[in-house]
């Protein structure tokens, strides 16, 4: 007999994986021709992890997905469907994913990786939903965003390495009931910009050389005025989207959770927006831009301080190289 087809999903379970060597300005400023204190005054950063030279993303990825399934009380063989969103793979060709499902021991689940860089968890979320009311109704999917971004940095270009970092964090999918999980999803897209962050080699447009490797085109680099413009005028955006979509005005939204771009940027943003400091959760102050990884870990470090708990409507807004943007609305369980 089949199973009663399932429409409404929600997280049951967070977890979270950060690197043991802790990164200060003063451990950086010198190789980028800055002072410590400039740092901090230009991004609102003071710290941030950088994975040991042997770990991989998928390692990091690993671990976080054994936390957040131990909080959901779930074994890997309860799970149905792993999506990793990333820009920092282990390999090309190969998924990282793949990668997670042999290393957890989840021989029932489908894996593959996701896009959209720092964007890329709430495509995999939104990927998730739809997967499991489509194919899996009362299963479960485990959706993780892990990067090292610190393995692609140029050591000289400060526009990168002073905000991106690594880590890991991973939520389970599973049903809830109606009105609560996720409540709507906001994609988009605008291909024109591709070109202003990424890393521009390695791909077959550029495959690697020795060229490609004097020229440092292996390394991540970002036009970081037209990033920041395009974050500025996507972000508004986002939020009149996602709550427009959800039926809520931005005064019923109990926290705003986005990907943790540059954190003075995001509180100057949110003042402008009228979100205040009790809705807006910011974390990259002592952990950097962790991409793809910065929204799991956010709400894992929401939910430690008391703030993220039963019924909280919280909305989530990233912005991505492609240029993609993405929002979400969740109703917590």
């Amino acid at each position: 007999m089949s199973r009663q087809l399932h429409t409404a999903w929600g997280i049951q379970g967070l977890g979270v994986h950060l690197p043991d060597c802790q990164v200060s300005n003063a451990d950086i400023a010198g190789q980028y021709g800055v002072e410590p204190a400039w740092i901090e005054r230009m991004t609102g950063i003071t710290h941030r992890r950088y994975a040991e030279p042997g770990q991989t993303t998928s390692d990091l990825a690993l671990l976080a997905a054994e936390h957040a399934l131990a909080d959901a009380g779930l074994s890997p063989q309860d799970i149905d469907v792993i999506l990793l969103a990333t820009s920092t793979p282990d390999q090309l060709a190969v998924a990282t994913a793949c990668r997670v499902q042999h290393g957890l021991g989840a021989v029932r689940a489908w894996a593959t990786d996701v896009g959209g860089a720092c964007a890329g968890f709430l495509n995999a979320l939104k990927l998730a939903r739809d997967v499991l009311t489509a194919s899996c109704p009362g299963g479960r999917a485990l959706v993780i965003g892990a990067e090292t971004f610190s393995k692609f940095q140029n050591p000289t270009d400060r526009s990168t390495g002073v905000l991106f970092a690594d880590g890991a964090g991973a939520v389970v999918v599973g049903p809830s009931l109606a009105e609560q999980g996720i409540l709507c999803s906001v994609q988009g897209t605008d291909g024109a910009l591709a070109d202003i962050v990424g890393i521009r080699a390695g791909g077959s447009a550029q495959p690697a050389s020795v060229r490609t490797v004097s020229e440092g085109s292996h390394y991540l680099h970002m036009n970081g005025k037209a990033v920041a413009a395009y974050f500025r005028d996507a972000f508004p955006r986002i939020i009149k989207e996602a709550t427009h979509l959800s039926g809520l005005q931005l005064e019923q939204i109990d926290l705003v959770i986005p990907h943790q771009a540059n954190p003075r940027m995001l509180r100057t943003l949110g003042c402008e927006l009228g979100i205040s400091t009790e809705q807006l959760v910011i974390t990259a102050d002592t952990y950097g831009n962790t991409g793809a990884a910065s929204i799991p870990m956010a709400m894992h470090h929401a939910r430690a301080q008391g703030r993220l708990t039963s019924q909280k409507a919280v909305l989530h807004a990233a912005v991505g190289a492609g240029m993609s943007w993405a929002g979400t609305v969740q109703r917590w369980l």
